[in-house]
């Protein structure tokens, strides 16, 4: 059996990359041969060492033809409606599209041909059933969770994510002007910002270091899995403040869709501080497996108070641990493999 497999952004080894991975090893699990459409066949590489999986059985082509001679195919959409050619088709929205005129009769044939429309969480759900007029299955991103654990915790506060302020800002601008404040009371603290650098992103970086001068704040470009899984172990607090300033019912695009890095997070025992926008609302219970803040008062206020309170970093780090199981990489593939 052979399976195609489509995504428009895999160089970027964001969350939807994580996703098609998890795809890709659905697929394996089955016993699929996996062909891949990209140009450049280092791909597969980048994306194991990127994401730490194995993805032997699968093979980069210059050119799926839409599935056309395949048994399966998964594609990401990019906001249009492909016309595909498989025997099982998969239609993947990992963006909350709005304003694409989804509904149209041209849309309405092609989605005939599309046995599944997948989304990645209740939020982007929301938008892409209302956009095309279809009823989407959710299935959420897979997250290595047993990759994380936590370690020796040590006085550090992060967040991992693309540093990007095009499409999905992240802002970690915001995260550097709070910690400023933070650290005014909290002298033996830093702050770590660790993400890939989105392409044609400007100097997003250099605007932050310059930001952060004179604060122990690190920045870390690109860093690799073991990277990302001995930061998460060793931080006490994850700080996010992706979207922040976006009002997600008229750009939902611009905010997290789900956020597989607050699972890993919370997979280590780091406490999770999110902003209360988008996917991360399903994944935090306020108060119970971390926080949910609006306004970056909010933020400094929650973390000041771990900072005093040794027992309640105890308490809603393991509690976040126990509730990060639900995204678990066996989970996704037990539930993709039913689409199959």
């Amino acid at each position: 059996m052979k399976a195609a497999i489509y995504n428009p952004y895999l160089d970027t080894l964001g969350g939807g990359e994580r996703y098609t991975v998890g795809v890709i090893q659905s697929f394996i699990a089955k016993g699929y041969k996996v062909y891949v459409e990209w140009q450049d066949k280092a791909i597969i590489e980048k994306l194991e060492k990127r994401f730490g999986v194995s993805l032997n059985g699968t093979s980069v082509v210059d050119n799926i033809e839409r599935g056309d001679g395949y048994d399966a195919c998964f594609w990401i959409s990019d906001g249009s409606i492909p016309t595909l050619r498989a025997r099982k088709n998969i239609l993947h929205f990992q963006v909350p599209f709005t304003n694409t005129n989804g509904k149209t009769l041209m849309n309405k044939m092609k989605l005939f041909r599309i046995k599944h429309v997948v989304v990645n969480s209740e939020f982007t759900k929301r938008f892409i059933d209302r956009e095309y007029g279809v009823s989407s299955k959710v299935i959420y991103p897979p997250v290595s969770v047993r990759e994380f654990k936590p370690r020796r915790k040590q006085n550090v506060i992060c967040y991992v994510g693309r540093f990007s302020n095009l499409t999905q800002q992240k802002r970690q601008d915001v995260l550097v002007s709070v910690f400023k404040k933070f650290y005014k009371l909290n002298k033996d603290w830093k702050l770590v910002l660790a993400g890939g650098v989105e392409v044609g992103n400007g100097n997003y970086t250099g605007s932050l270091r310059e930001l952060a001068k004179g604060y122990p704040i690190e920045i870390l470009e690109s860093p690799s899995f073991r990277e990302i899984k001995e930061l998460l172990g060793v931080s006490k607090m994850f700080w996010s403040a992706a979207g922040y300033g976006v009002d997600e019912l008229k750009e939902p695009e611009k905010v997290e869709h789900f956020g597989i890095t607050v699972v890993e997070a919370m997979a280590a025992k780091a406490v999770p501080l999110v902003l209360a926008r988008g996917g991360p609302k399903e994944i935090i219970q306020n108060g119970k497996n971390g926080f949910l803040w609006s306004k970056k008062d909010e933020l400094l206020e929650y973390a000041n108070k771990l900072v005093g309170d040794y027992e309640l970093v105890r308490v809603l780090g393991r509690a976040a641990n126990e509730a990060s199981v639900k995204y678990s990489q066996d989970n996704f593939i037990a539930n993709f493999s039913k689409l199959i």
